[in-house]
């Protein structure tokens, strides 16, 4: 159900106009931290990307146990660490009502008009993609970029879902194009090489000596 008492400014959509190549970026942000922005800035340059949103979500159905935090303090953070001017956040997630990936996208899609959108995540998120709910109609919906993550490459690319699209994936060279294809199309981007996650950063947090 959508969150009515949330700020319009955490909610609200990044400014954009028709012909836009707009990455979508989700995740819960908690904290951001430098992989974020290093996976913004290789897709932005890999992808000829003109803006990536991050969209920062209410909860991750797949991280039930993770600890709660509040929407509008993760938005604020994000927009806060934000140093690159083509990088957005928002918390649609929130005003649409919606929690998984395959019911944001058929509400948010219908809402940029003219735009290539680009679905990003991490190798991480494609071992699993096959768990997502719905995850055959957000391929079949709009391009995926994977970037990769340390020991997380194998196990991705023999994933079900990889398997499963395995004739739709376009070589990294031509990653520039991949905004323009119709999908289902993906392209798995070598690069960056990041160790952080937010989950081991909630972790380091939790475990530091508090103030007295």
């Amino acid at each position: 159900m959508a969150d009515a008492s949330l700020p319009i400014a955490v909610t609200r959509l990044p400014s954009f106009v028709p012909g836009m190549r707009i990455g979508l970026f989700g995740g819960s942000f908690d904290p951001p931290h430098a992989g974020h922005l290093m996976v913004s800035l290789v897709a932005r340059r890999a992808l000829r990307l003109d803006q990536v949103w991050w969209l920062v979500s209410p909860q991750n159905p797949l991280k039930k146990n993770a600890p709660s935090e509040d929407l509008v303090r993760r938005v604020e953070a994000a927009r806060a660490f934000i140093t690159c001017p083509f990088v957005k956040v928002t918390g649609i997630e929130a005003a649409l009502g919606t929690t998984y990936t395959a019911d944001t996208l058929s509400r948010l899609l219908p809402m940029l008009t003219g735009i290539r959108p680009v679905w990003m995540m991490g190798a991480d998120s494609l071992a699993s993609f096959h768990r997502w709910g719905h995850w055959e109609s957000i391929a079949a919906t709009l391009p995926i970029a994977v970037f990769n993550r340390p020991g997380a490459t194998l196990a991705a690319l023999a994933s079900p879902a990889a398997r499963a699209l395995s004739a739709f994936r376009i070589p990294e060279w031509q990653a520039p194009s991949l905004p323009a294809l119709d999908a289902p199309a993906w392209v798995f981007l070598s690069k960056p090489h990041i160790p952080l996650s937010s989950t081991a950063l909630r972790g380091l947090r939790a475990k530091s000596p508090k103030p007295s």
